[in-house]
């Protein structure tokens, strides 16, 4: 009880004209009207309430982040933007962009770049044809909401992977402020800048955004910058008709430190990769992406039709400098019926999604950093068509059933244009059917609980094909399937909201670095069975509603209206997620039942976080990983569990002035923020990425 008073007061001293509300006997508040805007919404990109709905009646693992809640603090990295979505494993390697992000244990061999989960900006892939993406294509500052499909819930969207997908919807001129500037700045030398602008114009809308970020990185080669701009102009053709125009310009320069041994990280884990340095290993690249999203409504029926054609120039020096210029072509045509089927609800969805990527790869030898002598040139292709079907079907007012299915069809073509020896060009081709069943009961308007049983299909990228720079042409390869069963409930109940989800996965042919002998021991190959289990949970529970009433009647009289009306919005507010990952062989003849490595068995991250109505914020945050985790398949190394603390306050107001500062990591604890996966590691193999040490970042923003 103190402490909530203690919180209320400082809150209370932040906004003035409510603590003289609180403090006046007698006194009365102000008649608010409130009255709803005629301002219409967008067909192309619904409001987070039209979106939160629609998601209700997926039966699984769904979710969306308000980007308001993200903008609160530090809004720099995926991390930042997704550290709070259930089931969502996200750790930079460097403290920026790049980083290893995983839904169920998807991509697992992965820090690098990302595969196994769909990328997507306002409906259209990021990712390259053969499914590689990275994630300095995305600007968190530019978005409205954060869409979170896990596993075969990403259905709707013509995902096959195991993760499912993440979709940033962007800003419009509906929701955005006509002048709006933010800045960041704090450790390492990071700073940020936005300036962004939106409006409505008749039956035209625009948003248009700027952003230029750099750090030093908290480690010795690891600066980053990047510049992005996005923006989009939508136009109502009619009521029921609107297109929106997508741009997207990425310029980033990233040094990349490399991975230490485990005796390095503790003496100094500030340093660098001795060899990463030496070659002036870096990932930069340009990308320009142009899209076009077009809805058709007519009644209960929405005829949505995306296009998109990105380009990409990649300057890459690894162990070998690798420079590739990709072009991306894709389309979406999705149909989707909510008329009632045999007099019951129903929601029918029909689509087809169809993408083609061809990429010029030349490499070359890293001479420190500069490029030696040509080793490959090669043209890469990629094509996949995914046809998608989905029906929601109400039995009853409260229990659905949804039946879906999709046929996929991928080939990754190697063409080596310049031959260096023998000639090694090659087309791999992969056919996969994945079906879902699922049921979804409505306990009640607030509460439902839901089960699905499910397929999944992922052809490899170029990055598993390719024998990692060791053998030219393409490894032989199965794509890996798939069969997940997931039982879960999401609602709320007084003070509580809770989204939990329990999912088992049965793989085949899951795409590892096992190696092959005598061509690189890094190789990725197809494993046997492997088995991914776990859970995915949300927890949020406000401590405060209601508290201070028998306190109000007790001490303040006449005046106890008044005070419950300045203090009934306070909240103090415990947002947790938990994230249980059992991922193991089935039986290997080589590993048994061993556990497969690089991400922790629990990890758990919370904030206790006092909100008071004026928009002043404040409390702490903690990260915990409780247990060591392997870094090998032979189960021989492990990376140590950890704790961090954090703590944010801030004020935030839709219009006018905004401020946070925000502490990372405050005890400055050493530790592995993840790790590179090996086959067999040793006391001396360098696969620990550390995080950032103590850091404290400070911003303001303008809404005009």
């Amino acid at each position: 009880m103190k402490l909530s008073l203690s919180l209320l007061v400082l809150g209370a001293l932040m906004c003035p004209s409510l603590l003289a509300q609180t403090t006046a006997p007698g006194a009365s508040l102000p008649e608010v009207v409130v009255t709803a805007s005629s301002q219409p919404e967008s067909l192309t990109v619904p409001s987070v309430a039209t979106v939160k709905k629609e998601l209700s009646i997926i039966p699984g693992g769904v979710g969306v982040v308000d980007a308001e809640e993200y903008k609160r603090g530090r809004a720099t990295t995926l991390k930042d933007a997704l550290d709070y979505s259930p089931g969502v494993f996200v750790q930079p390697r460097f403290g920026a962009e790049e980083s290893r992000i995983s839904i169920r244990g998807s991509g697992i061999q992965r820090t690098f770049h990302g595969r196994g989960i769909k990328l997507m900006q306002d409906g259209a892939p990021l990712n390259l044809a053969d499914g590689g993406f990275d994630m300095q294509a995305i600007e968190p500052l530019s978005a409205r909401y954060v869409e979170v499909f896990r596993g075969a819930n990403a259905l709707q969207y013509g995902s096959t992977t195991l993760g499912g997908a993440i979709n940033f919807v962007s800003m419009t001129g509906y929701e955005a402020s006509p002048l709006q500037m933010r800045f960041e700045a704090g450790s390492f030398d990071s700073f940020r800048a936005q300036v962004s602008s939106g409006g409505v114009f008749g039956s035209a809308d625009y948003y248009a955004s700027v952003t230029h970020s750099s750090s030093d990185g908290f480690r010795d080669w690891s600066r980053q910058s990047n510049q992005r701009f996005f923006a989009n102009v939508g136009y109502r053709i009619s009521d029921d008709i609107e297109t929106r125009f997508y741009l997207t310009y990425v310029q980033t320069d990233s040094q990349l430190p490399g991975s230490l041994t485990k005796a390095q990280m503790e003496s100094r884990p500030d340093q660098a990769n001795a060899g990463s340095v030496l070659q002036k290993q870096k990932r930069d690249f340009e990308l320009l992406r142009v899209a076009n999203k077009t809805t058709f409504r007519d009644g209960d029926e929405t005829l949505t039709v995306s296009s998109f054609w990105s380009w990409k120039d990649l300057d890459h020096p690894i162990f070998q400098v690798i420079d590739q210029v990709s072009n991306d072509f894709g389309v979406d045509v999705r149909y989707d019926s909510l008329a009632d089927l045999a007099g019951h609800r129903n929601h029918f969805t029909l689509g087809l999604g169809a993408m083609y990527g061809i990429t010029q790869d030349n490499r070359f030898q890293n001479l420190l950093g500069e490029r030696g002598l040509r080793t490959a040139e090669n043209q890469l292709q990629s094509t996949n068509v995914d046809l998608y079907i989905q029906d929601t079907f109400y039995m009853t007012d409260s229990v659905a059933i949804i039946l879906g299915a999709q046929g996929s069809y991928a080939n990754r073509d190697f063409d080596e244009q310049r031959v260096f020896g023998a000639n090694n060009t090659d087309r791999q081709d992969y056919w996969g059917f994945s079906p879902k069943l699922g049921v979804l009961w409505e306990v009640n308007p607030e509460t439902q609980m839901f089960f699905n049983v499910s397929r999944s299909f992922e052809p490899p990228s170029f990055g598993e094909l390719t024998a990692a720079g060791a053998a030219p042409g393409l490894v032989e390869l199965d794509a890996q399937r798939g069969t997940t069963v997931e039982i879960g409930t999401r609602g709320r109940a007084g003070r509580a909201a809770w989204d939990v989800a329990w999912y088992y996965a049965w793989l085949d042919n899951e795409l590892l670095s096992l190696g092959i002998p005598g061509v690189s021991a890094t190789q990725t190959v197809n494993a046997g069975r492997t088995i991914h289990h776990g859970v995915e949970a949300q927890v949020d529970y406000d401590l405060l509603r209601g508290l201070f009433a028998p306190w109000q009647e007790a001490t303040l009289g006449s005046g106890k209206q008044a005070a419950t009306e300045a203090v009934k919005g306070d909240r103090l507010f415990l947002r947790q997620v938990y994230l249980f990952s059992d991922f193991h062989f089935d039986g290997d003849g080589e590993f048994g039942n061993n556990e497969l490595p690089g991400m922790p068995r629990h990890y758990y991250r919370a904030e206790l976080l006092y909100e008071h109505p004026c928009g002043f914020y404040a409390g702490p945050n903690v990260e915990w990983v409780p247990q060591s985790y392997f870094v090998d398949l032979a189960n021989s190394q492990k990376a140590d569990g950890y704790a961090l603390l954090g703590f944010k306050l801030g004020y935030r107001t839709p219009k006018g002035f905004s401020f946070f500062i925000e502490g990372k990591n405050l005890t400055d604890e050493t530790y592995a923020a993840t790790t590179g996966v090996l086959k067999t590691a040793n006391a001396g193999s360098a696969v620990y990425f550390p995080g950032d040490g103590r850091a404290v970042y400070a911003g303001v923003e303008w809404k005009w």
